[in-house]
């Protein structure tokens, strides 16, 4: 084997391990290099509705921010808290290393390019709210990835509509 060939752990060992973040929390760390495009986790949980997602987070005492939840495209939201896996632990990123894909009603994290073994896996939430995104919310969902471009949140930008478009032109 020549010296510049990737080492990698046995497929049958999990390609990340969960470790205290210095972002927020638990993150995802790679335990071995991970090549860009890999699958490396499917985002696990109870598959429930907004309504109910809403309900947990209030009966938790919590906001909704505070949650491991996942929006589907069929409306409903993944509870990584509840019958979850360590996915639910990858922290949002604004330079994200990976990325989440919906297939076939499950969600999948696959890195978007070549990861470091040791480097901590992270995903931009790009959570939507469609209230006014206020200084006050802007806190609430802050984000402390660190990074030199940083939005500062994890709220996904509003999207300008048509009179708004209009006014600025």
């Amino acid at each position: 084997m020549s010296t510049t060939a990737k080492q990698t752990a046995p497929a049958s060992e999990p390609a990340y391990e969960v470790k205290k973040s210095p972002v927020h929390g638990n993150g995802v760390f790679a335990r071995r290099d991970i090549g860009a495009g890999e699958r490396i986790v499917e985002y696990k949980g109870e598959r429930i509705s907004w309504d109910e997602a809403t309900e947990r987070a209030h009966r938790r005492g919590g906001p909704i921010n505070h949650t491991f939840y996942f929006s589907l495209h069929d409306g409903r939201v993944i509870d990584g808290g509840s019958r979850g896996n360590e996915a639910r632990y990858i922290n949002h990123g604004c330079e994200p290393n990976c990325e989440a894909f919906e297939e076939n009603g499950r969600v999948y994290i696959h890195a978007m390019r070549d990861i470091e073994a040791g480097e901590e896996l992270s995903y931009n939430y790009a959570l939507i709210y469609e209230e006014r995104h206020t200084p006050a919310l802007k806190r609430l969902f802050a984000c402390r990835c660190g990074t030199p471009s940083c939005s500062g949140t994890m709220l996904a930008p509003k999207r300008r509509t048509r009179k708004k478009l209009a006014e600025a032109a």
